[in-house]
C-alpha cells in the first residue's frame, strides 16, 4: 500500500455503508453508544452542578471571592475530571471497562461542543436562534451515535467488513470497493468513523481525506434555473430556451393507506403508558414495527429520488439557479404543509450546493428571498402587484405574454444567472443588483396583524389609525414607483 501524503487538492469526504451485525456486535454497538449518552449526561451534570451551587451560595450572602470556583468546559478539563471520577462513580463504576474510550469521549466532546454554542449565543457571537443551557438525553429519545478517531479503524482489504476499535469486524451490507480502491492507490486516508442508527439500521460514515478529481460537467456555458414547488417538484428553464418538468413522486402520499391500516392496527394493541407506568404487549411492539418500516421505506424513497435529481443537475450545468425559500414559514400553511415537507426543498438545495463545489467546481446562485421570479414577466420583464397562488398561468399586461406560472419563475431564474455570478463563482449578493430589489419595492417586512376590535372602531367611527395612515402612505409610494419604473 503507498504511503499518504497530504497534498493542496486534498478534500475531506463522507462515505457512508448500511451494516450487517449480528446479535452479539448490535449489543455492542448500542453499548457503546448508551455510553457515549451517559458521558454526556455526567459532564452536563458535573459543569451545571457548579452553576446551582454558586447560586445558592448568593442567596446566603458570601461574597464573589469565596464563591465555589467555575467548573470548566473544555475537552481536555472534562476528560481530565471524568478519568477521575469514573472509577468511583456508581454509574461507571463496574461496567465502563466493556466499550472503548472513544465511546466516552464522544459523549464528552458533544458535551463540550454544546456548551460552547451556548455561551456564544449567550454573548451574541453565534448566528441564529438563542441556544439554551444544555440538558440531558433522555434514553428513549436520544439517537445511538458513536464516533471513532483512534485505534483500529480500517476496511478490510476483502471489500464486505470493516474494522473498530473493541467492535472487531463488522459485516457491510454493501460493498465498500470505492473507499478501499482509494486507500490502497494511496490517494485516500481514513481520518475517523462515525456509527448510527437510522430508520431501524445501523450504518457506518468515514470521514477521509481524499484526492480531489473534479469531473467536467456536459455543458458547462448553460445556466438554469430551478422553481421548485408541490403540483411539480422542479421545473427546470436553461439559458438555450429548454423547460423540463420533473413530476413530484408524492411518496408520502402513496404510503398514506398503508400506513392509516398500519396505525389502526397499533391503535388496537396495548401501548406503553408513561403515566401508570404500563409497558407494551408483544403485539404491539409487532404492530409498531410494521409502521416504522412503511415510514423508513417513504423517506429511503425520497432521499433516493433527491439524491438521483440533484446528482443529475451538478452534472450537467455550469450554473444553477435557485430561491432563497422560508421553508419554515412556508410549512405554517396547514394545507400544504404535508405536501412541502415531502417535497425537501432544503435537502435539494443543500445537495446542490455541496456536490456542485467539491465534484464540478461549478456555481450555484441563491436568488434573494424577496426577488419576484413569479410576478415577474419573462419576455419583457413587466412586475405584477399581485399574484395570488391559485392562478397557475401568468398573463402580462404589458406584452401580452400567456405560459405556465412555474415556466416564467424558472425563465426569470435563468436569466438572474449572469446578473448574480461573480468572477469567483460564489452567489452575488442580491441586494447590489438594482434590476433584482426594486422593481418590487417590497418593505421585506411582516405586517403585524390588527387587533380586530381597533379595526371595527376605526371603520365605524371613519376615524384611521396611525398604523392604517402608514400602510395607506407605502401602498401609495409602492404605486408610484411602480408607474415610474
Amino acid at each position: 500500500m503507498k504511503k499518504f501524503q497530504p497534498q493542496p487538492g486534498f478534500v475531506v469526504r463522507a462515505f457512508r455503508f448500511a451494516l450487517d451485525p449480528n446479535a452479539s456486535q448490535e449489543h455492542a454497538l448500542r453499548s457503546h453508544c448508551s455510553a457515549a449518552r451517559a458521558a454526556y449526561n455526567w459532564a452536563v451534570g458535573w459543569v451545571t452542578a457548579s452553576w446551582w451551587q454558586r447560586k445558592a451560595e448568593e442567596t446566603y450572602g458570601i461574597g464573589e471571592a469565596e464563591l465555589t470556583q467555575w467548573r470548566p468546559w473544555s475537552l481536555p478539563a472534562l476528560r481530565k475530571a471524568f478519568n477521575e471520577a469514573k472509577h468511583t462513580d456508581p454509574r461507571f463504576a463496574h461496567w465502563w471497562e466493556a466499550n472503548s474510550k472513544e465511546a466516552y469521549n464522544t459523549g464528552l466532546a458533544n458535551a463540550s461542543a454544546a456548551f460552547d454554542n451556548y455561551a456564544k449565543s449567550k454573548n451574541g457571537k453565534r448566528k441564529g436562534a438563542r441556544m439554551g443551557a444544555p440538558r440531558f438525553k433522555v434514553k428513549r429519545k436520544a439517537r445511538l451515535a458513536c464516533r471513532f478517531t483512534t485505534g483500529t479503524i480500517r476496511v478490510d482489504a476483502d471489500g464486505r467488513h470493516i474494522t473498530l476499535p473493541r467492535l472487531g469486524p463488522l459485516r457491510t451490507h454493501e460493498p465498500t470497493a470505492g473507499l478501499l480502491a482509494r486507500v490502497q492507490d494511496g490517494t485516500a486516508r481514513v481520518l475517523s468513523a462515525t456509527v448510527r442508527h437510522e430508520r431501524g439500521r445501523w450504518f457506518v460514515s468515514f470521514q477521509a481525506q481524499v484526492k480531489r478529481d473534479l469531473e467536467r460537467v456536459a455543458r458547462p456555458d448553460v445556466a438554469v434555473g430551478i422553481d421548485l414547488g408541490v403540483k411539480t417538484l422542479a421545473v427546470m428553464a436553461d439559458s438555450t430556451g429548454e423547460i423540463r418538468t420533473v413530476p413530484n413522486p408524492g411518496h408520502y402520499d402513496t404510503a398514506r393507506k398503508q400506513l392509516r391500516r398500519a396505525s389502526r392496527t397499533v391503535s388496537r394493541r396495548q401501548g406503553p403508558d408513561r403515566g401508570t407506568g404500563q409497558k407494551p404487549s408483544r403485539r404491539w411492539e409487532k404492530a409498531n414495527a410494521q409502521r416504522n418500516k412503511v415510514h423508513h421505506r417513504v423517506a429511503n424513497l425520497r432521499e433516493d429520488a433527491l439524491h438521483k435529481l440533484t446528482t443529475s443537475v451538478a452534472a450537467e450545468y455550469g450554473t444553477v439557479v435557485v430561491e432563497d425559500l422560508n421553508v419554515a414559514g412556508m410549512l405554517r400553511n396547514r394545507r400544504l404543509a404535508r405536501r412541502i415537507a415531502d417535497a425537501g426543498f432544503g435537502e435539494i438545495r443543500r445537495q446542490l450546493d455541496y456536490k456542485m463545489r467539491q465534484r464540478h467546481a461549478t456555481h450555484l446562485v441563491v436568488a434573494n428571498r424577496w426577488y419576484p421570479s413569479s410576478k415577474t414577466c419573462s419576455g419583457c420583464g413587466a412586475v405584477k402587484a399581485k399574484l395570488p397562488l391559485h392562478i397557475r398561468t401568468y398573463a402580462c399586461d404589458a406584452c401580452g405574454l400567456v405560459i405556465d406560472r412555474d415556466d416564467n419563475a424558472a425563465r426569470n431564474l435563468a436569466a438572474l444567472a449572469a446578473a448574480c455570478t461573480t468572477g469567483t463563482g460564489v452567489a452575488g449578493d442580491q441586494d447590489t443588483a438594482p434590476a433584482v430589489s426594486k422593481p418590487r419595492e417590497a418593505d421585506q417586512k411582516t405586517r403585524a396583524t390588527r387587533p380586530r376590535r381597533k379595526a371595527e372602531a376605526g371603520r365605524a367611527g371613519g376615524a384611521t389609525l396611525p398604523h392604517q395612515r402608514q400602510t395607506e402612505a407605502r401602498d401609495r409610494t409602492q404605486a408610484e414607483a411602480l408607474t415610474l419604473w
